[in-house]
């Protein structure tokens, strides 16, 4: 059975270590684990793709959109095979409502406010697909959760770049998201729920919010 793994980003090298890419890092990551190198650029889809094999040696279909956050609905709705292919859709995305070092994997539920999930949802006509949500908001060492106020200043934090020690931060997280996304394509969404919803990465607190 054929799983078919989007990361939500923005292109170019001007968005790359910014925390809104993090869904397309935790897909390059796993990629990488599937003995990935090189991901074609298919200008019909607008999209960077690439395919492996499971550990179960089952298929994988890998997407990059090429394309702005809130355009990546065009580029999924572009490779997907047919209607039944939507409960085998796995997108990785940032959630500025989750705190850094937290992974939830959820089912059919709605966009939440992002707008490249709401792109793909309307593109396809449906959110019964599955979310690995990859959570960016700031905690400071001492547990206390910091949500930037408004839109605007929210664009900011995810789109602003991040230090070198934030990258390193962010690194952990993105393997630690990639760890997860393996068990869901291995084991299943509900394994993947059990093991990694509820749970936090430590260590990757923040001296001072931005």
């Amino acid at each position: 059975m054929e799983h078919m793994i989007v990361g939500l980003g923005n292109p170019s090298a001007r968005y790359e270590q910014t925390l809104h890419n993090i869904g397309r890092m935790v897909v390059e990551r796993y990629a990488s684990g599937l003995g990935v190198e090189d991901w074609v650029r298919d200008g019909v889809t607008r999209a960077l793709r690439a395919v492996a094999s499971s550990a179960a040696g089952d298929p994988v279909s890998l997407v990059l959109p090429d394309d702005f956050m809130n355009r990546s609905g065009y580029s999924v709705a572009q490779v997907l095979k047919d209607g039944a292919a939507i409960a085998r859709l796995v997108v990785v995305h940032d959630d500025i409502d989750l705190p850094m070092g937290s992974v939830k994997v959820q089912y059919d539920r709605g966009a939440g406010g992002h707008n490249g999930v709401r792109s793909i949802e309307r593109s396809i006509g449906s959110h019964a697909f599955t979310r690995v949500r990859v959570g960016v908001l700031p905690v400071t060492r001492d547990g206390v959760v910091h949500k930037p106020r408004g839109g605007a200043a929210v664009e900011r934090y995810i789109l602003r770049e991040l230090s070198e020690r934030e990258q390193e931060r962010v690194e952990r997280v993105v393997a630690y998201a990639a760890e997860a996304l393996v068990l869901l394509i291995e084991q299943g969404a509900e394994e993947a729920m059990r093991t990694y919803n509820g749970e936090m990465l430590q260590g990757v607190t923040v001296d001072e919010v931005v």
